[in-house]
């Protein structure tokens, strides 16, 4: 037996755990929430953003950051979305049913879709990219929460069957994810070299790590999106070309603000500053595999050795809240609300110091500005912080080109940031399970493994939401990031830009989607 919404929405993801039978949604889009206004096609959008590197490709399993995520969402699509109120709803899918315990699931095609290369989508071409991450030289970050399937089969040519290792009641908010976009596929293999996606844009011209022009898809399969004429996306790593940029009228919208600036940045003429919280928190991250840093002991003297509190005002001018080393913020559905939050303790840290043996020195912290806008001055004011516990941390400075390649988990302390996670279950089987690929710090924990599986079928909330909390706890005290801060996505644009009032903080930029959500007034 299997049951469907008639609001034409998805279900709770509450209520999906607590109903016995199976769940789906029916057949339609979202329209774009609270809008300003009647939106207007038109116009050719300049983007300035972070990101980008001569190393990037248009594979989707190595899409790295905001460059590539507003590029592939502007010419490809995603099974399902995540809206600006964060709930899940279709794209390329039709409906998903799942079957009681979340173990087997049917996602339905929409019909009548084409790829800008002229196929149609089918069922053969979801199986296909899925299949494309889960290879054995595959390194995709969303691999780890792709083995979960034990089983695709095609029921027919809109219908894929999804057998599941274990139950998972999250599972369609994977294919929300940018790397999940769907491609055509010839003889099992997705052909990501066309560069033919589905979405409201087509990818005329891509050079890595430095530019790409898009031209609205007249086929476009949705009446709802795909706003503007033509875009340009640009890699500008420098916070302050980017925002010179905006102000003398040569870019229309930047991801990332100097928050040094901002009050100066709203002030000027033809410009407009917006900001939306969610999960995005930046990170120092520690090899916890190798010495020094396997040692915990030394791991919570430095955590102890960060004032969070003056990295939130000084770093991010109030524009976030305080982090307590674990990924999931106050915003996210299972919270810990009751953690105890981390406070800069100076004597604490030189406890732990001297119990890790360690005579802390030596110690290098690698950091870019590529990473956010204050990024080395936050490392410097971590530096100036630690003397006070009698650890002498040296900053280096990195080059913002192929920092993702060269640097992060490469080098033995460096500092990162991770955009949200729609779940819980994401955002933890994405960075922090012991056989994550994207597991930054290396770090594995037998418990929380556990706890990892077992909660994705729980089906008592209460216990869940003690599962959770437990995994936070032990990230925290046991893990190998320090995350001082969630921080709001401040972000800026020509006054000649609209967007809805309510606007996703999943990604930068309303969730990475702006392009497709945006227009000019």
């Amino acid at each position: 037996m299997s049951s469907k919404t008639k609001s034409g929405y998805p279900i709770s993801r509450r209520k999906l755990l607590l109903t016995s039978a199976a769940v789906g949604a029916v057949a339609g889009l979202s329209p774009i929430s609270s809008m300003a206004a009647t939106p207007k096609r038109g116009g050719h959008v300049r983007y300035g953003v972070r990101g980008g590197s001569t190393t990037d490709s248009l594979d989707p399993a190595t899409w790295p950051d905001v460059f590539m995520r507003t590029i592939g969402y502007g010419y490809c699509n995603t099974l399902t979305e995540i809206a600006p109120d964060h709930s899940l709803q279709p794209e390329l899918l039709e409906s998903w049913d799942a079957e009681p315990g979340a173990k087997t699931w049917v996602f339905r095609l929409r019909a009548g879709i084409t790829f800008h290369n002229g196929k149609t989508l089918n069922a053969d071409d979801v199986i296909a990219t899925i299949q494309h991450h889960l290879s054995e030289t595959s390194k995709s970050g969303v691999k780890g929460l792709l083995k979960t399937i034990s089983s695709m089969k095609k029921q027919d040519d809109l219908s894929v069957r999804f057998e599941l290792a274990n139950g998972n009641a999250d599972f369609p908010y994977i294919f929300a994810d940018y790397r999940m976009a769907i491609m055509p596929s010839k003889d099992g293999k997705i052909l990501w070299k066309e560069q033919a996606g589905t979405g409201g844009y087509i990818l005329k011209e891509y050079e890595p790590g430095v530019r790409a022009t898009l031209e609205r898809n007249p086929n476009f399969w949705r009446s709802d999106r795909a706003f503007f004429n033509s875009a340009e996306v640009l890699t500008m790593p420098d916070v302050t070309a980017r925002q010179n940029a905006l102000m003398t009228g040569s870019i229309d919208i930047v991801d990332q603000v100097d928050l040094k600036t901002v009050a100066l940045l709203k002030k000027a003429n033809g410009v407009q500053v917006a900001d939306t919280a969610g999960g995005l928190h930046y990170t120092y991250a520690m090899n916890s595999s190798a010495d020094p840093y396997a040692n915990n002991d030394l791991r919570l003297a430095l955590k102890y050795g960060i004032d969070r509190e003056a990295f939130l005002q000084k770093i991010l001018r109030g524009y976030g809240t305080l982090g307590n080393d674990h990924p999931i913020a106050p915003t996210m559905q299972y919270y810990a609300a009751g953690l105890k939050q981390r406070a800069y303790d100076p004597d604490r840290a030189k406890h732990h110091l001297k119990k890790s043996g360690h005579s802390g020195s030596g110690l290098s912290l690698s950091i870019s500005d590529f990473l956010y806008a204050g990024a080395v001055d936050g490392a410097t004011l971590f530096k100036e912080q630690l003397t006070s516990c009698g650890i002498d941390l040296a900053v280096s400075r990195e080059p913002s080109d192929g920092y993702f390649s060269n640097i992060w988990m490469k080098k033995p302390f460096f500092g990162s940031y991770w955009s949200p996670r729609p779940t819980a279950d994401i955002m933890f089987s994405t960075a922090y399970a012991g056989d994550a690929k994207w597991n930054d710090t290396s770090w594995k924990n037998g418990s929380f493994d556990k706890l990892l599986v077992e909660a994705r079928s729980e089906l008592d909330e209460a216990k869940r939401s003690e599962m959770y909390a437990e995994m936070q706890r032990l990230v925290r005290d046991d893990g190998g990031n320090i995350i001082p801060v969630f921080a709001n996505n401040v972000f800026a644009m020509s006054s000649k830009v609209s967007h809805p009032n309510k606007m996703s903080g999943a990604w930068e930029l309303d969730g990475g989607r702006s392009i497709d959500r945006w227009w000019f007034s």
